[in-house]
């Protein structure tokens, strides 16, 4: 009785793998189907695609009745319109960033100009000054002599004493002059 027990345990195991291998390889089957199906749909939405495009580009167009050129004219017309309408905000961002930089620039030039009206001023007071020290120099040059008398006398040098003289020793050439 345990023998045919036993047999009868594998034989149920034994029934259990083959059912288990069987699900598994239609398991397997039913994938590998799903995928070839979805790489046979992949490649007709590719073959599509790749048609439209070449028509886009107005290749290929011998096999399309009036509707279908209709069509695709229209599909190329708001294409296009779209491409227009991005260009166009494009441009516009361009013209208002030089319109700001143009500010910029204008009210940095409206600065260097105030700057510059500043230096001519204080230049030509500057001048003015400068004119009349010199003016004033003159006069007062004029009011006095008009020639310096300059003096030169030669003394003799102080012979030297052994000792630190209090004073300093004076050379022998004294200048008087009188200028202005």
């Amino acid at each position: 009785m345990n023998l045919d027990r036993k047999v009868d345990e594998v034989a149920i195991y034994i029934t259990g793998v083959k059912l288990k291998r069987n699900r598994q390889v239609q398991e397997s089957l039913h994938t590998k189907m799903f995928w070839q199906g979805e790489a046979v749909q992949l490649r007709q939405q590719l073959q599509y695609l790749q048609q439209s495009h070449r028509q886009l580009l107005g290749e290929e167009l011998f096999g399309l009745n009036v509707n279908e050129l209709q069509n695709l004219e229209t599909q190329l017309e708001t294409s296009l319109k779209g491409v227009r309408i991005k260009k166009e905000q494009g441009l516009t961002n361009e013209v208002k960033e030089l319109h700001h930089k143009g500010s910029l620039v204008a009210h940095e030039n409206k600065e260097l100009h105030k700057k510059l009206n500043l230096l001519i001023q204080e230049h030509a007071e500057l001048k003015e000054k400068m004119i009349f020290t010199s003016q004033a120099y003159q006069l007062h040059c004029n009011n006095n002599e008009l020639h310096a008398h300059i003096s030169l006398q030669l003394s003799q040098p102080q012979p030297q004493k052994n000792y630190l003289p209090t004073e300093t020793m004076k050379l022998g050439l004294q200048l008087n002059s009188k200028t202005c």
